[in-house]
């Protein structure tokens, strides 16, 4: 099975392009079943073509019990289809054992989101008067402003800004190019922390080179990126609950609430789906309904 695996993880980085952080997630998926089928084998995991939907669903059955939320069952289901979808294609398997699966009922949760207070002590946290405090103002500013995922922000290089139009070139998810504006705010805030970035280098920069590096010039991470938003979140005395993706949450939902259409919001997020978007919309009906309920006469009996 292991060879098996390795030519499928091949095919979705050579053929699908897929991004590294999605090639990680099959390549755990896909052993974790291999180490799951050895285990109930008593040594070796079955041969590809052996493996039945009743050992897909035991698997499944032990994911559950151990705790696994659903959205990661649900998830690795996926990556047993496209595997054994693969493999139906390449000859090794005749039907598609995972087809007959089905995922566990998801119940939604409304994603977290600060509002426009919360978001202007979050922004201004960190200090205006040295050159790292600069370069994360730049970047909660980008991220609010542009609604970026955090993956996006630390892979974005000086060729893919276009400060003077206020536009962004952004790679998502399966390397999927869009352009994304950025406001006046988040424009300022960049073009003072390249301002002083300049001041630091000393080799030239082409159109390659990281917008945000650290002290030693090398592009940021995003658990770098975590971790000093976990420190301007306690600075600003906000809601714990609040990561890197809160500000695409937060993003999304002030765009909602101030009148954007919805495809709109779809386009700027990058989202393939509108029902990946749709989510947002409970968010602002949940504000209008806290709000009519709050000054309404007759919404209480």
């Amino acid at each position: 099975m292991h060879d098996e695996i390795e030519r499928f993880l091949r095919h979705l980085e050579v053929e699908r392009n897929v991004s590294p952080l999605t090639l990680k997630s099959y390549r755990e998926d896909l052993l974790d079943l291999e180490a799951d089928l050895a285990e109930a084998a008593g040594g070796q995991p079955p041969a590809v073509a052996q493996i039945t939907t009743r050992d897909l669903r035991g698997w499944a059955a032990r994911l559950t019990e151990a705790g696994y939320a659903k959205s990661t069952i649900a998830r690795r289901m996926a990556s047993l289809r496209s595997f054994f979808r693969f493999g139906q294609r390449e000859g090794w398997v005749e039907t598609n054992p995972a087809k007959p699966l089905r995922n566990p009922r998801q119940s939604r949760t409304l994603p977290h989101f600060l509002s426009s207070a919360e978001l202007g002590k979050l922004l201004e946290a960190p200090p205006a008067n040295s050159a790292l405090g600069l370069r994360d103002r730049a970047m909660l500013e980008t991220m609010y402003s542009a609604g970026l995922r955090v993956s996006e922000l630390v892979a974005l290089s000086d060729g893919d800004l276009q400060l003077d139009t206020g536009l962004l070139r952004v790679m998502g998810k399966g390397r999927k190019e869009r352009i994304a504006p950025v406001g006046s705010f988040a424009v300022k805030a960049l073009r003072r922390w390249l301002e002083v970035r300049q001041l630091n280098d000393r080799e030239p920069r082409g159109p390659s080179a990281p917008v945000f590096v650290n002290r030693f010039g090398r592009r940021l991470t995003t658990r770098s990126v975590a971790r000093l938003l976990e420190k301007y979140i306690h600075a600003a005395s906000l809601d714990g609950r609040t990561t890197p993706h809160t500000l695409r949450h937060s993003f999304a939902t002030h765009l909602l609430d101030g009148g954007a259409d919805i495809r709109s919001v779809q386009e700027l997020l990058g989202h393939k789906s509108l029902t990946t978007t749709q989510i947002y919309t409970h968010v602002t009906t949940a504000g209008l309904r806290r709000a009519y309920e709050a000054a309404h006469p007759r919404a209480h009996a």
